[in-house]
């Protein structure tokens, strides 16, 4: 499968953004599929997942402010991303695995296909 992330881009802090992920060449309803982000110097972490029976998972950092959904029909992945800090700015990438058990949702070694990533700029 190929995964095609968009929609990032530089907002002020207390804004939105909503992040894309398109995904090709098969069913992204079969797949468990997450967003990570790796900010300057630091490594890259978990934000948020939905499995293939659309249960949701979430960093601490970003619960209640960001929210996870697929649409099956679009084959497409989103973050609603709500209330940006500051520290939200990172480069946020998708991904997405066939065969990811519920307890190794946050681990970026869990999933084999990734997107290019694209950046988010949040300003205070």
């Amino acid at each position: 499968v190929q995964l095609q992330a968009s929609g990032g881009g530089l907002v002020q802090a207390g804004g939105s953004l909503r992040l894309s992920c398109a995904a090709s060449g098969r069913t992204f309803s079969r797949y468990v599929s997450a967003w990570f982000r790796q900010a300057p110097g630091k490594e890259r972490e978990f934000v948020a997942g939905i499995s293939w029976s659309s249960g949701t998972h979430y960093a601490d950092s970003v619960k209640d402010r960001f929210t996870v959904s697929r649409d099956d029909a679009k084959n497409t992945l989103y973050l609603q991303m709500n209330s940006l800090k500051p520290e939200d700015t990172a480069v946020y990438y998708c991904a997405a695995d066939p065969a990811v058990s519920s307890g190794h949702i946050y681990y970026n070694r869990s999933y084999k296909y990734w997107g290019q990533g694209t950046q988010v700029t949040v300003s205070s």
